[in-house]
């Protein structure tokens, strides 16, 4: 039996564990599992772009929302099942025009215009919202309990891990850690860089655009503030970088301890909650900028090296 095949065996057991603990769980407990497995699936879908080409993007929150305000548009006339595959569109079109506009900048030019980005499409919903619709915030009334909600989660996080997986055993893995490095270089071997970036960017945004519409039931009523609060994408940086955006199972690394500290924070300290935050994506930076995983893998290499010496 084959590392792989034992690897792939301990991950359909700790899936199957996953989704029976909600059953042992109540209301409290249910909803802070769902929380962190939305933002497990955040994290790990930045990291999918994000990570192997060092583009720090802040438009995940634009995605999540347009995924929300679609399910709150269409539950009402579409099947559950096919307002989920219209959302999932949806955020592909608006990632493929916004990359094919965008994903020439670089460095802090990209990031300024991402986090632009899901400002202009916060205000024009609202526009809409208020100038066509005559409101401000919808209701969804789906019958869809929070158990539901967490396995649709659950098992879009296994593909989405399933994907880096797969991406970083492929050719096209290669390819983005070499366009992280310099792309010049990566032109220069003849990498279609532009057709690269454009690839993964679309299927990240496509499943952020999916958390946002799998979440929306869960509120009941939304609004423009809720769905595209910046706070989301911050977070999801924050959690990625954490964990180590370059490896498959950082993001998830980041995401559960971070998210529950940050339930604790803004439960106890919410007047300074934003500080807080601010000051850790500081800390983060500077202390761990490769991940906590790249930290240990350094850690363990100069130890090795100290007893070779020996």
């Amino acid at each position: 039996m084959t590392r792989t095949t034992i690897g792939f065996g301990l991950i359909a057991l700790a899936l199957a564990a996953l989704a029976f603990l909600p059953t042992q769980l109540g209301a409290y407990g249910v909803g802070l599992l769902l929380g962190m497995t939305g933002y497990v699936v955040l994290a790990s879908a930045w990291a999918l772009f994000s990570g192997p080409t060092r583009y720090i993007s802040l438009a995940t929150v634009a995605f999540f929302g347009i995924g929300a305000y679609t399910v709150a548009v269409l539950s009402e006339t579409l099947p559950y099942p096919l307002v989920l595959l219209v959302a999932g569109l949806i955020g592909l079109v608006v990632a493929l025009v916004v990359g094919l506009a965008t994903l020439r900048l670089a460095g802090v030019y990209f990031v300024i215009f991402t986090f632009g980005l899901a400002e202009l499409i916060r205000q024009l919903v609202t526009w809409y919202e208020v100038n066509v619709t005559g409101t401000l915030g919808r209701y969804i009334f789906l019958p869809i309990t929070a158990e539901q909600i967490y396995w649709q989660l659950l098992a879009l996080a296994a593909v989405t891990l399933g994907i880096g997986w797969w991406i970083a055993r492929s050719r096209i893995g290669l390819a983005l850690k070499v366009i992280g490095d310099d792309e010049t270089v990566a032109s220069h071997i003849g990498i279609d860089i532009s057709r690269v970036k454009l690839s993964l960017f679309a299927v990240s945004a496509t499943i952020i655009t999916l958390v946002g519409a799998i979440q929306a039931p869960r509120w009941t009523y939304i609004e423009p503030a809720i769905v595209f609060n910046p706070t989301v994408s911050f977070l999801t940086v924050i959690m990625a970088l954490l964990g180590g955006a370059n490896r498959l199972w950082g993001p998830v690394l980041g995401a559960v301890p971070l998210f529950l500290l940050f339930e604790w924070l803004s439960a106890n300290f919410p007047n300074h909650y934003s500080i807080i935050l601010g000051l850790m994506f500081i800390a983060i930076v500077f202390v761990v900028p490769r991940g906590i995983l790249s930290l240990g893998e350094d850690v363990m290499r100069r130890f090795r090296s100290r007893e070779l010496r020996s």
